[in-house]
């Protein structure tokens, strides 16, 4: 009898339809991988639950770098829960199987030396960079190294990567050390302010006047040597601030008009 081979389970995200497909084909033929295909990253998440539920999760989920891209392509974007048909670009697709299903190893298929968006793609959660015009063999051994948790990337890239990871890195430091110089009154209301919680919202949540709030808004974005709302929620995300939890009835509208605390 002979010893069973423990196969490595595949999922190759790709809306190019013959590209994927031809991968996926490619992976297949190895006595060792089993591999599916999926065209958006809508129908990549309903693979991952699928199988999960089946107690056969992915191992390895290969994404295209320029999956379902529209408009701003600067910063990943976590999957919501619950919003498993909203569009998902490729980096976004990433942080949320990271967030979600952290087992889940995933590697970047780019079709171009991107160090910009490659560093995105490791602060997301990728476990590596690969060129679509890459020999099988050299990603087979991503594939397989990437589960013996080593992280790949093109030497090409690794000076910008490394660039773009330092300045991020720099970034980050520097907000941190201007939400620390909030009050902790200050910094609830900031968190709100992530949340995406109006003015009004923010005064019932934490049992204080409109015109308090107010007061503390504007405190906070003097503080944080920023003019508007979106500027601040933008700061606090680098600097690792997470939204508050707001309750179905206080969840106001976004507060910002025309550059304006609303």
């Amino acid at each position: 009898m002979g010893v069973p081979v423990v196969r490595i389970r595949v999922l190759v995200v790709d809306d190019h339809r013959i590209f994927a497909e031809s991968l996926a084909a490619a992976l297949a033929a190895e006595p060792d991988v089993e591999v599916s295909a999926a065209g958006s990253g809508p129908a990549a998440l309903r693979c991952l639950e699928r199988a999960a539920a089946e107690g056969r999760g992915y191992d390895v989920m290969l994404v295209d770098a320029e999956l379902g891209i529209a408009g701003d392509r600067r910063a990943p974007v976590p999957v919501p829960s619950g919003r498993e048909n909203a569009p998902v670009d490729g980096i976004s697709l990433v942080a949320g199987v990271r967030s979600g299903r952290p087992s889940v190893r995933t590697v970047v298929l780019a079709e171009k030396d991107d160090p910009v968006r490659a560093a995105l793609a490791l602060q997301a959660g990728a476990c590596g960079w690969v060129a679509k015009d890459c020999s099988l063999q050299r990603l087979l051994a991503v594939v397989r190294g990437v589960l013996r948790d080593e992280t790949h990337l093109p030497p090409a890239l690794l000076t910008g990567v490394l660039r773009e990871l330092t300045a991020a890195r720099k970034h980050r430091t520097e907000s941190e050390q201007l939400v620390e110089s909030l009050t902790p009154r200050e910094r609830e209301v900031l968190r709100c302010m992530v949340a995406g919680l109006g003015r009004k919202a923010v005064a019932e949540r934490l049992f204080l006047s409109p015109h308090t709030v107010r007061t503390h808004m504007q405190n906070v974005l003097g503080k944080l040597g920023v003019h508007s709302t979106l500027a601040a929620v933008a700061l606090a995300r680098r600097a690792g601030v997470g939204p508050v939890d707001p309750a179905p009835a206080l969840a106001g509208s976004v507060v910002e008009r025309g550059g304006q605390l609303a």
